[in-house]
């Protein structure tokens, strides 16, 4: 049995719904920021499965740029979490409400 482009897809796929479902139904913030990186990496795994099924490097070179990205996502939301928890001792997302004020 042969692994093809539909078995990287379909994990693809469960990868995002997974963020997705996190995203939806969790409250906490660390929980939340995973989540946005789960549904990162599930496009990540898209791109490179269309780009090694076309013999292309164009979805491998995007690759290295959602890395980079999602580096720079993870400091800056890791900061914004650890200030936010200085300031309200919580890490829940309902305490945070006041500051869309």
């Amino acid at each position: 049995m042969s692994i093809g482009l539909n078995h990287f897809l379909i994990v693809a796929a469960l990868l995002f719904s997974i963020g997705f479902f996190g995203m939806l139904l969790r409250r906490n913030v660390l929980v939340l920021l995973m989540c946005v990186e789960l549904m990162l990496n599930a496009s990540t795994v898209a791109l490179v499965a269309f780009s090694r099924y076309t013999d292309q490097m164009d979805g491998a070179m995007f690759v290295f740029f959602i890395i980079t990205v999602a580096a720079a996502e993870v400091a800056v939301g890791l900061a914004i979490i650890v200030s936010l928890y200085r300031r309200k001792q919580s890490l829940m997302a309902e305490d945070y409400a006041t500051l869309k004020n």
